[in-house]
C-alpha cells in the first residue's frame, strides 16, 4: 500500500481577459498568455499523473463569458480527464459563485464543488474526502461553520480529508505593500478551520503562499494566479503548487511537501515620463527606452508629476501603435485618466 499522495493544485486562471472574440484593432492580446499557462498546467498533470488535480476558483475572468470560450476551456478539462485523472473545481468570485452551465460538466472524473459538498476519490493506498463550497461573497466570517456542516465533511470515514474553497483567511497577504488580511465579514478566521482536514487548497489569492506552518495549525495553500492580472503584481511569480501528501506510522496523514512550479509570466516594466520637458521629443524617448526592453515586455507608462493636458492628448492608442512593437503590450497609469482622448490599452 502506498503511503504518499500527489495533487496537482492551481487557481485564478481567469481564462477569456483580454480575449476577444472579434476584435476591432489587431494588436497582441495577453489572454493568450493566460490560456498558454493553463495548458501548460494540464499538459505537466497528464504527464506526471498525480492522483487528483484541483481548480480553486477564477476558471473564467468573469461570470458573462462568451460561448466560444466556454467550450474551448470545458472542452480542454474534459479531454484531461480522459487520462483517468480525478479533476475537481470549485466557483470562484468572478464566476459569481456559479460555473458557466454546460454538458462538458458532466464528463467522467469532472466534479464542480457547485454547492456545499464532499466529493470521495479513490486513489491508490487512501480515499480522499474533498469538501467545499463556491465562494460567498458576504458575510463568510459568519457563515463558515454552517457551510462548512452543510457540506457534511465531518461523517466522512476517508482518511484524507481536504477542503477547497475559493476566499482570503487570515494572514493572507496581496499587493506590493503585503497587505494582510486579519479581520473583516469577508475574512476566514484560521481558529476556525478543523484540524481534521489534512490541508485547505485555496483560491482568490493571487500571491503564491502557505499559511498555517504552526504545529496546532491547519496549513492553507495558495497556489495563486496562474498569470499576473495587474501591476500590483509585477515581482510575484506565478505558477501552481504540486502537493505530497504521507502518511506516518500510525496511519496519520499530512502535509509532507509542497513543490512550486513557475510558470512563464512576461516581465512588467514602468516607463516613466517628465511631462514638464518632453512633450516635443515624446516619441524619440519612448523609442529609446523601449530598445532596452524585453521585446515581450507589458509596459506601463507613469508621468513624473501632474501629466500636461497636451502630453496626455498625445498618447493615443494609435500614437503608442507606431511607437511600440507589437510584441508588446502598453498601458497608461491612474494619472492619465482625467483626459477624454485617453488611449484604451495596447
Amino acid at each position: 500500500m502506498r503511503n504518499q499522495l500527489r495533487i496537482v493544485f492551481f487557481a485564478d486562471t481567469h481564462l477569456g481577459f483580454d480575449y476577444p472574440i472579434r476584435p476591432r484593432v489587431d494588436r497582441r492580446r495577453r489572454g493568450e498568455d493566460f490560456f498558454a499557462n493553463f495548458h501548460r498546467v494540464l499538459r505537466y498533470a497528464a504527464h506526471t499523473r498525480p492522483d487528483l488535480v484541483l481548480h480553486g476558483g477564477d476558471l473564467f475572468f468573469r461570470s458573462r463569458v462568451p460561448l466560444k470560450i466556454v467550450d474551448v476551456v470545458y472542452h480542454g478539462l474534459s479531454r484531461f480527464a480522459q487520462n483517468g485523472i480525478p479533476l475537481i473545481l470549485v466557483p470562484g468570485n468572478h464566476e459569481r459563485g456559479n460555473l458557466p452551465s454546460s454538458l462538458w460538466l458532466s464528463a467522467p472524473n469532472v466534479y464542480v464543488l457547485d454547492r456545499p459538498r464532499t466529493f470521495h476519490v479513490e486513489a491508490p493506498g487512501a480515499t480522499l474526502a474533498i469538501s467545499g463550497f463556491p465562494f460567498v461573497r458576504d458575510g463568510i466570517r459568519r457563515r463558515f461553520r454552517q457551510l462548512l456542516a452543510e457540506t457534511d465533511w465531518a461523517s466522512s470515514s476517508a482518511p484524507v480529508k481536504l477542503l477547497c474553497i475559493h476566499q482570503a483567511v487570515e494572514g493572507a497577504q496581496v499587493g506590493p505593500s503585503s497587505y494582510t488580511f486579519r479581520s473583516g465579514d469577508d475574512v476566514v478566521k484560521m481558529a476556525e478551520i478543523p484540524r481534521g482536514f489534512v490541508a485547505v487548497l485555496a483560491g482568490h489569492i493571487h500571491r503564491k503562499q502557505i499559511l498555517g506552518q504552526r504545529r496546532s495549525e491547519t496549513p492553507v495553500i495558495y497556489p495563486g494566479s496562474i498569470e499576473r492580472t495587474s501591476f500590483a503584481e509585477k515581482e510575484e511569480p506565478k505558477g501552481f503548487f504540486e502537493i505530497t501528501l504521507a502518511a506516518d506510522e500510525a496511519g496519520e496523514w499530512h502535509l509532507q511537501r509542497a513543490d512550486f512550479h513557475e510558470l512563464p509570466s512576461r516581465p512588467m516594466v514602468d516607463l516613466e515620463i517628465d511631462a514638464a520637458s518632453m512633450q516635443s521629443a515624446l516619441k524619440t524617448y519612448l523609442i529609446e527606452r523601449i530598445a532596452s526592453l524585453d521585446e515581450n515586455a507589458i509596459v506601463r507608462l507613469r508621468c513624473k508629476g501632474s501629466p500636461a493636458e497636451s502630453v496626455g492628448k498625445l498618447l493615443t492608442a494609435s500614437f503608442l501603435r507606431t511607437v511600440f512593437p507589437h510584441t508588446m503590450n502598453v498601458q497608461l497609469a491612474a494619472e492619465f485618466f482625467r483626459f477624454p482622448d485617453l488611449a484604451t490599452p495596447l
